[in-house]
């Protein structure tokens, strides 16, 4: 199984990620951002203003074919289950990354966590994040692309507790293998 987790920075990804790693037999977290990080270290600058004018090692065209490939890599070698944390508010690249997963495993799930931008500012404060950086810069584009583009299926953090959002992740995931395991019987 997999559980893509996406949304703003800030909106609580990581936290709902490492929570739902206690809950979820036999898991891990991937975190593609890693393979970002990689990307930003290894490709040359003049390469990286090319194919990512703003900035965003999202842009980068490794960047989707990597995370899927790492993701493949992981469910080959370790047969777990991956709980996939990230902020993409690019459509084309969810699509790619939503449909390069479910190659590897057919139980992919979805969610888009949601909030204000007031919350998700005090919510970054509260990491330590000073104000003007790179993700306060980020969080009205991804306020307007998760209320825009199907990214996952939304659930709000506002004035919810973590146990209550991985309630309500479970809930889903149970509801749709259920309604899968009756449409199985009914062919």
């Amino acid at each position: 199984m997999i559980i893509m987790v996406n949304g703003a920075f800030g909106v609580g990804k990581t936290t709902v990620a490492e929570a739902l790693l206690k809950n979820v037999d036999n898991s891990m977290i991937y975190d593609p951002e890693i393979i970002g990080f990689m990307l930003r270290n290894i490709i040359p600058e003049d390469v990286q203003l090319q194919e990512a004018k703003a900035g965003d090692f999202q842009d980068l065209k490794l960047w989707t074919e990597l995370t899927v490939e790492t993701a493949a890599r992981l469910i080959t070698r370790y047969n777990r289950n991956l709980i996939v944390p990230m902020t993409i508010r690019n459509p084309d690249y969810f699509q790619y990354i939503f449909s390069g997963l479910n190659k590897w495993d057919e139980t992919i799930h979805a969610f888009c966590l949601t909030a204000s931008k007031e919350t998700i500012a005090t919510r970054l404060f509260n990491r330590g994040e000073v104000e003007g950086a790179w993700c306060f810069h980020q969080t009205d584009s991804c306020i307007d692309a998760f209320e825009r583009y199907p990214l996952g299926e939304s659930i709000s953090t506002e004035n919810v507790s973590i146990n209550a959002i991985i309630e309500e992740i479970t809930q889903r995931i149970r509801s749709k293998e259920q309604s899968k395991d009756f449409d199985r019987h009914l062919s």
